[in-house]
């Protein structure tokens, strides 16, 4: 059975359940169950950086935060978080200096599994990266 769809506020609380959750620092901008899609905002802390002072995002952040926003797109419809089954990431250019937007699309939401595509854009609407998520559905 699924629950009604989560809101903005709703949303962002629950993105504190998890600490390492939490320590990414998400900020839910839009979420819109009818399209499917969510957005988050990535706020850059030292702890992202490649190297000490550079301001670049080092990749691994970016692959987690697209996990997590792509996770958040259904559990935005399904109401429960869910197991990543598999993921990819492809970075198209540098981060530096600059917050990061996650866009999340669901693309599928079938009976077992649940697929998103995730883009990633600097603050001036550059793509920086791109991903897609693959979720457990079956509850």
């Amino acid at each position: 059975m699924t629950s009604a769809p989560l809101g903005k506020d709703e949303l962002q609380q629950r993105l504190g359940h998890s600490a390492f959750i939490d320590f990414l620092n998400l900020t839910v901008l839009s979420a819109d169950p009818e399209k499917e899609e969510i957005a988050m905002r990535a706020a850059m802390r030292p702890e992202f950086e490649r190297g000490r002072g550079t301001r670049q995002w080092h990749g691994g952040p970016i692959a987690a935060i697209i996990d997590t926003v792509g996770d958040f797109a259904l559990v935005m419809t399904l109401g429960r978080p869910l197991p990543t089954v598999n993921f990819r990431v492809d970075y198209l250019r540098p981060a530096i200096d600059t917050a990061l937007t996650v866009t999340a699309r669901v693309r599928r939401s079938g009976r077992l599994v649940g697929v998103v595509d995730i883009d990633v854009t600097n603050e001036t609407g550059q793509l920086v990266a791109v991903g897609r998520a693959t979720y457990a559905t079956a509850g």
